[in-house]
C-alpha cells in the first residue's frame, strides 16, 4: 500500500454542501438563498447570455464595422540569411517541407542578411534588397505569377 493513500485529510480541505431548502435549521431555510421574488427566484428561472434587465444590451449598443476580404492574398516571408543553408534551386514548396513558410501560403523573399552562394529562388515576391541579393552573388530570380 502506497504512502499517498494513507495520508490524512487536513482540517479545512473539505467542505459540506450547502443543502437548500431544508427548513430554518439548515441555515439556508425560506427563501432557499435566492432573496426575494423576481425571475431568478423562480423555477427554471435563468436570464439569457447578455440580457441586461431590459436595457439594450452591449452587444447591439457597440457599433459594427469592417469586413473581412476572401481575395486576401497571404504572405510568408523568408529572409536571405534563411536561404543560405539552400544548394541549387530553393521554391515555395522547399521551403513550406523545411517549415520555413506556412502550407498554402505565398513566398516574399526579404534583403536580411548576405546570401554568399549562386541560387536558383523561385517565389512570388521579392523586396528590392532581396533582388539585389540574389543577383549580387551570382544567382537567379523566378518570380510565380
Amino acid at each position: 500500500m502506497s504512502m499517498l493513500s494513507r495520508l490524512p485529510v487536513l482540517r479545512g480541505a473539505t467542505k459540506k454542501n450547502k443543502r437548500i431548502g431544508r427548513g430554518p435549521g439548515s441555515g439556508h431555510g425560506k427563501t432557499s438563498t435566492k432573496g426575494h421574488k423576481g425571475k431568478k427566484a423562480r423555477t427554471g428561472g435563468t436570464v439569457a447570455r447578455g440580457f441586461e434587465g431590459g436595457q439594450m444590451p452591449l452587444h447591439r449598443r457597440l457599433p459594427k464595422y469592417g469586413f473581412t476580404n476572401i481575395f486576401r492574398v497571404k504572405y510568408s516571408s523568408v529572409n536571405l540569411d534563411q536561404l543560405a543553408r539552400f544548394d541549387g534551386v530553393v521554391s515555395p514548396e522547399l521551403l513550406s517541407e523545411v517549415g520555413l513558410t506556412k502550407p498554402g501560403h505565398s513566398v516574399k523573399i526579404l534583403g536580411r542578411g548576405k546570401l554568399t552562394k549562386k541560387l536558383t529562388v523561385k517565389a512570388h515576391k521579392f523586396s528590392d534588397r532581396a533582388r539585389q541579393g540574389i543577383q549580387s552573388a551570382g544567382g537567379t530570380i523566378e518570380e510565380i505569377k
